[in-house]
């Protein structure tokens, strides 16, 4: 069932996304301003402006979206896996598991399928977050939401302005994304008897370690992204991914390649553990056999 893999990842990104935006707000933030001395300041200060609505800024637009996000992550890597391995999800479930190279290839190519879809969410987002009293965006004003913000895009950049950031996007998805299936695998199988399904605990902790392992890779390149995005928005403009990473790192040293990499990892173990255990039971659901 080709098209069962989209269901589930739509509906699990979307509950692995409302529990970790409050510390992703918090992550582009530390990321894209200096005015905070780190996660407690950042935290406090946002609070104590803005209130908890303050954390969920620039949630309701990838919400909306995610779904569309993860069904293609999720969809494209196991019917990538599929082809590669010439195998079905049951087969490798039950002694047949699939190389390392082709779990690494398949979640390649599900980072590269996805970053089309997710490029304009993930820029409106990150503007969204950005934003705090007395910000002043493109034009001046403040973001009202996620309609006002691509409108006030479209008309100050053109189309292409949805995709600023979007090489940086690419070169953090899809390596990472190759990556990040892979500890999944390996914990897996690790925490399961050969032959047997993966239980909740293997699950849970595949999927915390996958995200953690993921983001130690991905946060140097998400900095840049992050920073490509604001620019000229609020931020500093760069003009272009080498720019943007050899001014930060004359004027911050090599640590601002590390920026929000505690919060990332502190946010990725249970986000992640969440995502992939909503993903595998909604899979069990949805492949069970009927009763006859």
């Amino acid at each position: 069932m080709p098209f069962v893999e989209f269901i589930a990842g739509c509906i699990s990104g979307a509950v692995g996304l409302a529990f970790g935006h409050p510390m992703d707000t918090v992550k582009v933030r530390l990321q894209t301003q200096v005015k905070y001395k780190g996660i407690f300041d950042c935290v406090a200060r946002t609070y104590a402006r803005e209130g908890i609505p303050g954390f969920f800024k620039g949630m309701a637009f990838p919400v909306l979206t995610t779904g569309i996000t993860n069904a293609v992550v999720f969809g494209s890597y196991s019917n990538a896996l599929d082809y590669l391995t010439q195998s079905q999800r049951n087969d490798r479930s039950q002694g047949n598991p699939a190389s390392a190279s082709a779990v690494f290839a398949a979640g390649c190519f599900s980072g590269l399928a996805q970053v089309v879809v997710t490029a304009p969410v993930d820029l409106v987002k990150v503007r969204l977050q950005s934003q705090t009293k007395g910000w002043a965006g493109v034009g001046g004003d403040g973001y009202r939401g996620p309609i006002h913000c691509v409108t006030v895009i479209l008309r100050e950049e053109g189309p292409r302005g949805l995709f600023r950031g979007g090489l940086a996007l690419t070169l953090r998805d899809v390596p990472c994304y190759g990556i990040y299936f892979l500890p999944y695998e390996i914990t897996c199988r690790f925490l399961t008897e050969e032959g047997k399904r993966p239980g909740t605990f293997a699950v849970l902790m595949a999927g915390g370690v996958a995200g953690v392992v993921t983001w130690a890779f991905a946060t140097p390149m998400d900095v840049v992204k992050v920073r490509l995005q604001m620019s000229g928005a609020g931020g500093r403009v760069y003009q272009g991914v080498l720019h943007c990473m050899s001014m930060s790192l004359k004027e911050e040293g090599v640590r601002v390649f590390f920026k929000g990499l505690l919060l990332n990892s502190l946010r990725a173990f249970p986000v992640n553990a969440i995502t992939f255990l909503s993903y595998e039971s909604l899979m069990s659901f949805l492949t069970r056999p009927s009763a006859d």
